[in-house]
């Protein structure tokens, strides 16, 4: 058994291997920098969003204008500081909300068992079986895009995945052996639940979130760059994509510097969560 001072140091040493990383280090002033837009877009620009400038339109990269102007003579960059808000709501709601139904879907097979837990494993599993992009396509097919269709379409859609690994957990973490003595010491069945079983099976998917996140802002866009999202003039960043397809062949920086965004937004917040979830891995040891 290891003596007690070893696991702080361990945490310690892994956390100062986690700050020199470069890879962690950018993706963090990212990040930070996507607060900084969601909070107070104002402190990295002064421009409006959805001003129209019909005198400077289709203008390049400048220093003037770091990302050139659209169609309409709208600042480029300041509609990708503005968007983040709506681009970054959409991620995080999506996540939110399939992480709640798979939460319930995911301890009500894993504690239920028997014909429950059967029904809710072939459930999951075929709903596993359709592609994400194509189940939100048929929700805002029959609901309509909007920013609440996109924010329930890829959430549903994500869900089966992640309430598979939470009913995992729990098939894994009610075995334990501390289950089994707090359940021999005669502890409430709620209280076990709440006290031992729900954050011990919950904590290794807590990194999954910040995964999730990145992987819905890219789905979203997905869906906006298909007409399907916000409509314009938002300045979602897949409104953004759909916006400047129109323009690729000769207004390369409408597609391109977007896009670079959603890609440096999403590497990043997965490289957050590849190294907490590495953390608390290391953690749990």
């Amino acid at each position: 058994m290891a003596a007690l001072g070893f696991p702080a140091a361990t945490r310690l040493a892994r956390l100062r291997s986690i700050r020199v990383r470069p890879g962690i280090a950018i993706s963090s002033i990212i990040v930070l920098l996507l607060v900084v837009a969601l909070i107070a877009p104002g402190l990295l620009t002064t421009r409006n969003p959805t001003a129209i400038d019909l005198a400077h339109t289709l203008l390049t990269p400048s220093l003037s204008h770091p990302f050139g102007t659209d169609d309409a003579g709208r600042d480029l960059y300041t509609r990708v500081v503005y968007g983040a808000r709506e681009s970054l709501g959409i991620g995080l709601g999506a996540t939110g909300l399939a992480m709640g139904i798979a939460t319930i879907l995911g301890f009500l097979g894993g504690l239920a068992g028997g014909i429950v837990d059967i029904v809710i494993a072939r459930v999951l599993e075929v709903a596993f079986a359709f592609p994400v992009l194509l189940l939100a396509l048929l929700l805002i097919a029959i609901y309509g895009p909007s920013l609440q269709t996109e924010i329930i379409a890829v959430g549903i859609g994500s869900a089966p995945g992640y309430a598979r690994m939470v009913r995992g957990q729990v098939l894994a973490v009610r075995k334990a052996a501390f289950i089994e003595a707090a359940t021999a010491l005669g502890h409430d069945r709620v209280a076990v639940i709440g006290r031992h079983l729900f954050p011990n099976a919950m904590r290794p998917l807590v990194a999954m979130i910040t995964l999730g996140v990145g992987q819905s802002i890219v789905w979203a866009s997905g869906l906006a760059f298909l007409g399907l999202g916000v409509a314009p003039p938002s300045p979602e960043w897949g409104a953004l994509l759909d916006s400047g397809r129109l323009y690729i062949t000769t207004s390369w920086w409408l597609e391109i510097l977007p896009g670079a965004v959603i890609v440096l937004v999403a590497l990043s917040v997965t490289t957050l969560g590849r190294a907490l979830q590495h953390h608390l891995e290391g953690a749990a040891r």
